[in-house]
């Protein structure tokens, strides 16, 4: 395959349609249920069937806590409530994503079986609760978990109300008990080939004097022992991941085995930093997440020194938001992801219990479907009467009424998402990717280089270069830097500090071949051991680039710098431009200065720079330049390669344009996240409103957080 994709590849890759289950043919539309919770209120479990159907719900999520009610003591099952609730919702034709209950154990079993019961980092023994308090290399744990599932898949894996497996929930957390030690020891031997001078080279552990001798006297880190160990650290964090996925192919191994066509998905959390979700991905039919933004609040990705807007914040969240989605989208190569969580009000766990504003509900939605999600699913149906998460948002409150606000806009988005069949198993057409790397993150916040969270940060710097493109209806995937480059003209890698084997090259065949990348500062500085290179920065990507590093200079929060433009820079950048927090000092080879820094001592230095390599171009940013460069930059580059946004006209800020398509049909989403009402110019041509079968040309009016779809047919992408 050449390096970068043909237009014929891309409209063939497009054009395939892939429903999530070709027994439901809609938008999923539906919420986690707990029926074990109203097992002795059989009235109330009826109603439930009454009131889902009435909020247009076609499949609910069931059994992700049930161990308790499927196993109350060891060796003794009671299905028969699960088997009520499976043959009710088959007569109301509602479908469930059924669960596996490894996500909170039963007490009997901490109980009795101890070692099950998590290790935290300062070598203490978890007492029984929470959730996901559990070790996964525990062969105990692993036994439980098997044997449930595989009576749940023999009791289920043909029943008509069955739509798919739901693999436990949210995994996340790990342990360090000594059946972990050793099971991480061993991870070690088989990645270094059980040689300790290999490791002990990899971890440049001759830096105060950590020399490792024998295996045993690894372990993993600890507040109280080793914590800056750097490749002690990234090892421990890719162990985890392994063992959680190998504890989940445990867990799939009996579903598959008896249901082998009903498809497998678990609930992932976006960007949680604890776990790499590629690893997760090619053992899933279906990518899904949780998501649960903090809507109507100031702003998650820019800083506070930002202008006070007018407009609200809330499109700032809804781009933050859009940024996880096209994540999830992208870990399974463009296919349809499921929003399985979201909140239909507010979520209790937030610092404020902040209301969706009308219409809010449909907009947050659909911005979903619109970035490629085929369900819109909620945490939860029903409010618990207790526990701790007992006022977190839910279609029906404590007093179970419809005639409410929030059961009203739910039921209003199911009509909605009635009228959208045609958008089902479509794709997001993008040709450009930001590239969100778990590794990358774990190596540039472990060795201090940048911060965990917040401004500065490598999630925020990710973010804050995709929001351009979702400001202009651009569509861009998010990927790691293993994935293939061939299907984007543009792909962009923030901070990638690390630089893992092969990867170096396929950027270089990428750039050659025509396509154009844009690195930034904190590029190329260590290998996949978070080793320097020893060549100095930016290590194997020097000749793509056409530079060297030479320092970085950090910036305090008050302190700032300034970007100049050259005057004939091709770009048709202009003015200046605010620096803040990171100014790397660079000399070009091969690289053309497109600007310069406008203060300190380094003043006239090259802050941006461009590399012809090949038939494509090598951008480098030195520099944290502020929003407004990076909206001019990125619009001047999309024009120079022909990245079409959703819409010819120029977007209203707040208002999202997206498009899904089947190769043949492009469904426009339109959704507006600001606080006031906003025109947007269609462009040339007739379109299909997909929400009320009328037809729309020229501009159409949104409300503050009004939505529409539309359809037209087209030729080619």
């Amino acid at each position: 395959m050449s390096a970068v994709m043909s237009a014929k590849e891309r409209q063939e890759r497009a054009a395939r349609r892939e429903p999530l289950s070709p027994r439901l043919p809609h938008i999923i539309h539906g919420a986690d249920y707990f029926p074990e919770q109203w097992i002795d209120s059989p009235e109330i479990l009826e109603e439930d069937m009454r009131l889902m159907k009435r909020a247009g719900f076609n499949a609910v999520s069931v059994g992700m806590f049930a161990w308790s009610a499927l196993e109350p003591e060891e060796g003794r099952y009671t299905f028969e409530w699960l088997d009520a609730l499976m043959d009710r919702a088959a007569r109301a034709g509602i479908f469930v994503l059924l669960a596996t209950p490894s996500g909170a154990r039963p007490a009997w079993m901490s109980r009795a079986y101890p070692e099950v019961l998590r290790v935290s980092p300062e070598r203490r023994r978890n007492l029984h609760g929470l959730r996901h308090n559990h070790c996964y290399t525990s062969p105990v744990y692993r036994q439980k978990t098997a044997a449930v599932n595989r009576l749940i898949a023999e009791r289920y894996g043909g029943h008509p109300a069955l739509l798919m497996w739901h693999v436990s929930n949210e995994y996340g957390g790990e342990c360090h008990c000594e059946l972990c030690q050793r099971a991480f020891r061993e991870w070690l031997k088989r990645r270094y080939d059980s040689s300790l001078d290999a490791l002990n080279r990899s971890w440049w552990s001759a830096f105060w004097s950590h020399t490792i001798t024998e295996w045993e006297q690894i372990e993993s880190p600890a507040p109280h022992g080793e914590s800056r160990l750097q490749g002690l650290l990234l090892d421990w964090k890719r162990f985890v991941t392994d063992q959680t996925v190998d504890f989940m192919l445990c867990e799939i191994a009996p579903l598959r085995e008896l249901a082998p066509r009903v498809p497998v998905t678990t609930n992932m959390m976006g960007t949680y930093p604890g776990l790499n979700y590629w690893k997760f991905a090619p053992h899933l039919d279906v990518a899904s997440w949780t998501s649960y933004p903090a809507w109507h609040g100031t702003g998650e990705v820019f800083d506070a020194r930002s202008p006070w807007d007018p407009k609200g914040r809330d499109w700032r969240t809804a781009a933050d938001t859009a940024f996880a989605h096209n994540l999830m989208r992208s870990l399974k190569g463009g296919k349809p992801f499921m929003l399985m969580e979201s909140a239909p009000t507010f979520s209790s766990w937030h610092a404020v219990w902040k209301l969706k504003k009308p219409g809010m509900q449909a907009a947050s939605s659909l911005l979903a479907v619109a970035h490629g999600s085929d369900t819109v699913q909620y945490f939860q149906w029903r409010k618990s009467r207790g526990g701790t998460e007992k006022f977190h948002g839910a279609v029906l409150d404590h007093a179970g009424l419809e005639a409410t606000r929030v059961f009203a806009e739910v039921a209003g988005l199911g009509r909605m998402l009635a009228a959208l069949d045609g958008v089902v198993g479509t794709r997001v057409p993008a040709r450009a990717a930001i590239i969100y790397d778990w590794e990358n993150r774990w190596a540039l916040e472990g060795a201090d280089v940048v911060p965990a969270q917040g401004d500065g940060s490598y999630e925020w710097a990710c973010k804050r270069h995709h929001s351009p493109f979702w400001s202009v209806g651009v569509a861009v995937d998010v990927i790691d830097m293993e994935q293939d480059f061939s299907p984007y003209r543009l792909v962009v890698a923030p901070m990638l500090y690390m630089i893992r084997p092969g990867v170096w090259e396929r950027l270089e065949r990428f750039v050659h071949a025509g396509g154009t990348l844009v690195a930034t500062y904190w590029s190329g500085t260590t290998d996949e051991h978070d080793l320097c290179f020893a060549g100095g920065s930016p290590g194997p990507l020097r000749k793509l680039l056409g530079l060297r590093s030479e320092e970085i200079d950090g910036l305090y929060p008050r302190e700032s710098n300034r970007m100049v433009p050259e005057a004939r820079n091709g770009l048709g950048l202009s003015g200046s431009y605010e620096i803040r927090r990171y100014c790397e000092l660079i000399h070009p080879e091969s690289a053309c200065v497109f600007a310069t820094y406008g203060g300190d001592f380094y003043k006239g230095t090259p802050a941006l720079t461009v590399n012809e390599f090949g038939d494509g171009a090598a951008y480098y940013l030195a520099a944290d330049a502020d929003e407004r460069f990076l909206l001019d930059f990125y619009a001047a580059l999309a024009r120079r390669l022909d990245l079409h946004g959703a819409i010819p006209a120029r977007l209203p800020q707040g208002v999202c344009a997206q498009l899904r398509t089947d190769g043949t049909t492009e469904f426009l989403f339109l959704l507006n996240f600001a606080r006031e009402r906003q025109r947007v110019r269609l462009g040339k041509g007739l379109l299909v409103d997909v929400l009320s079968g009328g037809s729309r040309s020229g501009a159409i009016s949104l409300e503050p957080f009004g939505v529409a779809v539309l359809k037209r047919k087209v030729a080619s992408l």
